[in-house]
């Protein structure tokens, strides 16, 4: 069995950095067209320069989309609607700031809850109704585990993150009868950016030694459950939350 994307158009938010830019170089090396989105205006716009210049990858599209604004993710709402097909969509881009329940500022409540959660749900309201005219569509929403266990600090985090998996089942209902399938992916600690910025060295080193299986993900690791969900091999799940985190949450 071979999965391949060819003529499947995938988007991928937060593609530039971590899980999401991982994503985005396996789905091109699966035949899919991408449409993806990162934060940095400076950054987004070399890559297009880049792929320009390349002559070779007209399939590919970059977009400038801080999801934090809604002037910026509605903007971008716009640019998706012009797309006739959108055959997979992996809401990938997120946030943290970490701090007490008693210290957290609500501009970070705002901040997380914007991109972590409200971001996926208006992209889902206008993605879905392109799949639904096609018949087809592949959603996988990226979570974490706070979505299912916690920690300090992460009050936050973890609530944005659980909106997500309960709005990820709850689209799977009400898409299932167009072929449509829903689901989440809950990675455990991987290490990329966004992991080495909020963990110091030595929390890096008292996690791995409580992971059964010895080691953090590396992208690589969450990106081969994504592929298989968004691919035409999965035909059945629907509305599950899928944790990837070496056996953590179970010990």
């Amino acid at each position: 069995m071979e999965i391949r994307f060819n003529n499947k158009t995938v988007l991928i938010t937060g593609a530039t950095r971590g899980i999401g830019k991982q994503l985005a170089h396996d789905f091109e090396r699966l035949g899919a067209n991408l449409v993806l989105t990162g934060t940095r205006p400076e950054e987004i716009e070399k890559l297009n320069e880049a792929l320009e210049k390349e002559g070779t990858k007209q399939n590919i599209k970059y977009y400038c989309a801080d999801f934090s604004n809604e002037g910026s993710l509605l903007d971008f709402i716009k640019e998706l609607r012009k797309y006739e097909r959108i055959d997979v969509c992996v809401n990938n881009a997120a946030i943290n700031r970490i701090s007490y329940i008693y210290d957290a500022p609500f501009t970070d409540w705002e901040d997380i809850l914007n991109v972590n959660l409200r971001a996926p749900f208006v992209i889902l309201r206008d993605v879905s109704q392109i799949m639904k005219r096609n018949g087809y569509g592949r959603i996988v929403n990226i979570a974490s585990i706070f979505g299912v266990i916690s920690k300090e600090k992460r009050a936050i985090y973890s609530s944005s993150k659980s909106g997500l998996i309960g709005l990820t089942r709850a689209a799977a209902l009400d898409l299932a009868p167009y072929n449509i399938l829903a689901n989440c992916v809950s990675p455990g600690f991987v290490l990329t950016e966004l992991t080495k910025k909020i963990l110091t060295e030595t929390e890096i080193k008292d996690l791995t030694a409580r992971i059964p299986l010895g080691r953090m993900a590396v992208p690589e690791d969450i990106s081969k459950v994504i592929i298989f969900l968004s691919s035409e091999l999965n035909t059945y799940i629907t509305g599950q939350n899928i944790i990837v985190d070496g056996g953590y949450v179970n010990v």
